[in-house]
């Protein structure tokens, strides 16, 4: 694990809230991987969040997250998505390319938790989440073997091949982005439940989301917890908080008027089933 220079922190770095940065450092993980970590004393074992931000967007957005779970007693580690952030690349921030960070993306998270200080970060005792495109790039790696204890998404779905599809816009929502499906069905999420171990799941959601509708997302939790079942685990261990409206933009970024309660939803949902 290298840590910056101070004098070469990130620009968002230094803009974390005092409160949350002296709890903070800006590091590379794995194969040099843009990570921010925050501990709640850098001394003892905290169980852990790994983290993913959604399309256009970095790690450092929005810091209130991070400052919960450092209270709750939990650490996170939360990455800069492929073409993102720290590592920004033309192109890599469009819906079109999409399918290709999830990919890239997913071929790294094991080198980054395995670079992590196993001392202070629990890896026993480790979630993992994310919103919008980080979301789905979580949702698929379940599907493969994993020690994440809980996870939890937001404003997403793991059912890409009807994402990309018409049918759930509305007439005020974006028209969907076509995908080859041959780049699609490796990290399509819903073509490889078998594989998905249950776990305590959390889904957020505005149910009028003009970015990811809510009929997706609803259509996949209804298919993970058939996996569940046939599994013999209790579908109960899926838990769903959708608002019918937020006030955020598009209804996706963020939840508007209710972030503060979706906020504190998550980190009460890690607070229980990773402690």
């Amino acid at each position: 694990m290298s840590e910056f220079p101070s004098g070469d922190l990130p620009d968002r770095f230094a803009q974390l809230p005092s409160s949350l940065h002296e709890h903070a450092k800006s590091v590379r993980l794995g194969n040099a991987v843009p990570a921010l970590l925050v501990h709640p004393n850098w001394e003892q074992p905290a169980p852990t969040v790994f983290w993913m931000h959604g399309r256009t967007v970095h790690k450092e957005l929005d810091p209130g997250r991070y400052l919960r779970w450092m209270r709750a007693g939990i650490a996170a580690c939360a990455i800069d998505l492929p073409g993102h952030g720290e590592r920004l690349e033309a192109g890599r921030t469009e819906p079109t390319a999409s399918p290709g960070v999830i990919a890239e993306a997913l071929s790294e998270i094991d080198g980054v938790i395995e670079s992590l200080d196993g001392v202070v970060f629990d890896k026993d005792r480790m979630g993992i989440g994310g919103m919008s495109l980080g979301g789905m790039i979580a949702l698929r790696r379940l599907c493969d073997p994993h020690r994440f204890k809980a996870a939890a998404v937001e404003g997403t779905t793991g059912d890409l091949s009807r994402l990309y599809s018409a049918r759930d816009f509305g007439t005020d929502g974006p028209a969907p982005i076509p995908h080859d499906d041959a780049v699609v069905e490796p990290v399509d999420a819903a073509r490889h439940l078998t594989g998905f171990k249950p776990i305590p799941l959390l889904a957020l959601h505005s149910e009028t989301d003009r970015t990811v509708p809510w009929a997706v997302q609803a259509g996949f939790l209804a298919m993970v917890r058939e996996r569940y079942q046939s599994a013999g685990a209790d579908p109960s261990l899926i838990e769903v908080k959708t608002w019918p409206e937020t006030g955020a933009p598009y209804e996706h970024a963020g939840f508007g008027r209710f972030s503060n309660d979706a906020k504190n939803a998550q980190t009460e949902f890690f607070r229980r089933t990773l402690r």
